[in-house]
């Protein structure tokens, strides 16, 4: 008898949890595509609110970016951003951390110049307050 309310207990537990990583997977996809769109629309304000201020960032040439930088290249582009979006994205949760994998695809002009580019992106979220922030993302060039 105590087995079986163990066995129980377990598998509804293990049920919610799944439950659980099912809501901050629609959440963490909602997230990225925000930071997309507010990328693409050069929002700084919504893009401040998606990342912590610990953010670190690694950029396509390996140097790395604090927040308050980022923001700032995102003010100072040249570029138009006529699509932002992500091409595939996978998010694994692993208690209040979820990581996000999966491929950017952007298409628009800088400095008078059509572009289309591809990268693939690891993306770290954490819980922080109550609210899902990302604390670390890189991107890598798809140069094929």
């Amino acid at each position: 008898m105590k087995w079986t309310a163990l066995l129980l207990a377990l598998t509804t537990s293990a049920a919610l949890f799944a439950q659980d990583d099912s809501a901050v997977r629609t959440k963490v996809i909602a997230l990225e595509k925000a930071w997309n769109q507010a990328y693409k629309l050069g929002d700084t304000k919504a893009l401040s609110t998606l990342l912590d201020d610990s953010l670190v960032l690694i950029e396509d040439d390996g140097s790395l970016k604090t927040k308050k930088e980022f923001l700032a290249s995102v003010k100072a582009t040249s570029a138009n951003e006529e699509q932002v979006a992500p091409e595939s994205l996978t998010v694994h949760v692993h208690g209040q951390t979820a990581i996000a994998v999966g491929v950017f695809a952007a298409k628009g002009t800088k400095a008078g110049k059509p572009y289309i580019r591809r990268e693939r992106f690891v993306d770290t979220w954490i819980l922080k307050n109550g609210n899902w922030v990302c604390v670390a993302t890189n991107a890598t060039p798809i140069l094929h």
